[in-house]
């Protein structure tokens, strides 16, 4: 129990570590990055490259998932947050592929970036450098959503209300599918699931389960999951983040969020959330260039498109690889296969303040 407390806790110090910023730059006369950022309406026209980290950087040569394809549908249009890496957006195009002929519908596709990343005016403290996307946990409709209905259309929460466990009436083992499909992938480096979620999978998944260390459990998270893919080649600018543990990850780890621990409100004076302190200096210096640089002749010619047509040069998606063996792990007497007893704890939906 300790030790997964440690591990976790080490988790969330080194993502504090890597926003903090001084609060005297609010102060600066120089804007905030995230308006900056959040102006931009097209990628740097520039080779395909991520600076920083993932909570705290930006890319360039971006491109955009098309707003409707033959197995997706982007939501929240207004955000403009289809952008990423093209090593992303061909990820997610071909995890829809899959995970239709693995039986789901087709995805609906939440924020990946902006267009030249950067902090957001609101939400993610990640998703900064177009290695980031957001999946929604709801099947996507065989009719067409119209703008409206992307904007007001909300996703479905696969977690008990009030409680940390999966829903039974909603989850299905078509969910545990699509997440399989996505953590088949040799680019994705981590999947952010509930705790309820992974506490699902640990109890049902039968044969090949190597690729449950991909799936974290983190805070929020249950009504869409969080794929992470790692800094691709051409981008030595781009910090990694450690490797996931060799163990599927079904032991104290995860036992330690059924305590009442990680949910516990935050203490002490409220602290500023680092995109609303956050200026240019705190971003790696190619940031300011990547801002500069000229933007494409229009959103089309950096769209992968509808009808599978790929209207942007992107490498194409390599074929799954075997994911590398995992050690098993020794399950301990507070381990996740227990059952989970009722518990009036909520579930918060903001991540706690660090």
């Amino acid at each position: 129990m300790i030790a997964g407390f440690a591990r976790t806790l080490g988790m969330v110090a080194l993502m504090a570590a890597a926003i903090a910023v001084p609060v005297s730059e609010a102060s600066a006369k120089e804007p905030l990055a995230k308006t900056l950022f959040g102006a931009a309406k097209l990628p740097a026209a520039l080779p395909a490259k991520s600076f920083g980290f993932y909570s705290k950087g930006c890319f360039q040569g971006g491109v955009a998932i098309a707003t409707d394809g033959p197995t997706w549908q982007a939501m929240r249009l207004s955000r403009n947050r289809r952008w990423g890496h093209p090593t992303m957006i061909n990820l997610i195009e071909k995890l829809s592929r899959d995970a239709v002929a693995d039986g789901w519908p087709g995805l609906l596709v939440g924020d990946i970036s902006q267009p030249r990343g950067g902090p957001m005016l609101t939400g993610h403290a990640s998703h900064q450098i177009g290695l980031d996307a957001d999946i929604w946990l709801t099947k996507m409709p065989s009719k067409t959503l119209s703008a409206t209905e992307r904007e007001n259309m909300s996703a479905i929460s696969v977690i008990k209300s009030k409680g940390l466990t999966v829903d039974e009436k909603i989850w299905t083992p078509e969910h545990a599918r699509l997440l399989k499909r996505a953590a088949s992938y040799p680019e994705v480096e981590r999947i952010l699931v509930h705790p309820g979620i992974k506490k699902k999978l640990c109890e049902t998944v039968t044969g090949d389960r190597k690729w449950l260390r991909k799936v974290r459990p983190f805070w929020g998270h249950d009504y869409h999951f969080h794929i992470r893919i790692g800094c691709q080649p051409g981008s030595s600018g781009c910090k990694a983040q450690d490797p996931t543990p060799s163990s599927e990850g079904c032991d104290d780890s995860l036992a330690w969020w059924f305590t009442e621990e990680p949910w516990r409100p935050a203490t002490g004076p409220a602290q500023p959330k680092a995109r609303d302190v956050m200026t240019m200096a705190s971003l790696p210096k190619e940031c300011r260039a990547v801002l500069a640089a000229d933007s494409p002749k229009s959103e089309l010619a950096v769209t992968i498109g509808g009808n599978g047509t790929a209207m942007a040069a992107a490498a194409p998606m390599p074929e799954p690889a075997p994911v590398q063996a995992a050690a098993s792990s020794v399950t301990s007497a507070l381990s996740a296969f227990a059952p989970t007893p009722e518990t009036q704890i909520p579930m918060p939906r903001p991540r706690p303040r660090q």
